[in-house]
């Protein structure tokens, strides 16, 4: 792992450069480093994988984290931290770099890299409510059963059909190093549902759907603040099936056996799954 020291200002930061990120967009990266070399005090990292990425951030001392990379670099970052039980005394900072930034984006971080890196320098600290699974798995910006069935960083893609498109060996550089960080999680899409899926749907203890209306879709967001929005749209009889809301901290699905995509990530097959909302969990630096 490459360390490079920069010193401008007091602030005291640690960039730490997603590998996938440096291959996709050198040029953004590179806007990125200079702007925050020339606003803080800066000690550049450079890993070349998921262990290298994870002492990193473990050694980040009393720097103040940025994480330049994609969505799956943000959601690496917040579970590690997460993991290592720091999470709520950090504020993090992110310039989305790379192919998928839709997460980044709906978080309110810009997605350009000069506004993201000044918002890094200048922003005002956000805290923002995540979900916490009962395998210690976080959402950041929400989560679907079924996953949505779209082809994720080059996953069902033919053996060689990457070769003469850069960005998609780069995404499954990423697919490796994601499955690495995290074995029990598969960073690819799950092949379509057969039919409905049968399961219990429990907010707060409260059963919204049990096992004898099949459904459609479940999907669960952090929503106002200190509650998840929760939405389960039940398989149409006759006419169609009116979509069931309500908002909750805890969230159970049980029955049989599911996938779930939660941001970049699928996961599963499980039988049951909970998520509980942690208010204000993440510190985000955002533009003021």
């Amino acid at each position: 792992m490459a360390e490079v020291a920069t010193f401008a200002t007091s602030d005291q930061l640690l960039v730490v450069i997603d590998p996938v990120a440096r291959r996709m967009d050198g040029e953004s990266v590179r806007i990125a480093k200079d702007v925050l070399s020339a606003g803080a005090a800066t000690k550049v990292c450079l890993p070349d994988g998921p262990d290298e990425f994870a002492r990193a951030l473990a050694r980040r001392g009393s720097r103040r984290p940025v994480v330049v990379g994609d969505d799956s670099a943000l959601v690496r970052a917040v579970s590690l931290l997460h993991r290592q039980r720091e999470l709520t005394d950090c504020v993090l900072s992110v310039v989305p770099v790379g192919a998928m930034l839709t997460l980044a984006g709906s978080l309110g971080v810009p997605t350009g890299a000069v506004a993201a890196a000044r918002a890094a320098l200048d922003g005002v600290q956000r805290r923002l409510d995540v979900l916490v699974d009962d395998s210690d798995g976080v959402v950041l910006g929400g989560l679907r059963i079924p996953p949505v069935h779209a082809v994720v960083a080059g996953a069902g893609a033919p053996e060689g059909a990457e070769s003469g498109v850069p960005w998609l060996r780069s995404a499954r550089s990423l697919v490796r190093a994601l499955g690495a960080t995290r074995p029990s999680r598969e960073p690819a899409v799950a092949p379509p549902a057969a039919g409905p899926a049968r399961l219990r749907v429990e907010v707060d203890g409260v059963t919204l759907v049990d096992l004898d209306q099949p459904v459609r879709e479940v999907v669960v967001t952090p929503g106002p603040v200190g509650s998840a929005a929760v939405e389960v749209h039940p398989v149409p009889v006759g006419a169609e099936a009116v979509p069931l809301r309500t908002t909750g901290r805890q969230i159970t699905v049980s029955g049989a056996d599911f996938r779930y995509r939660a941001d970049a990530t699928v996961s599963g097959p499980v039988r049951r799954r909970t998520w509980t909302l942690r208010e204000g969990a993440l510190g985000l630096m955002l533009p003021g």
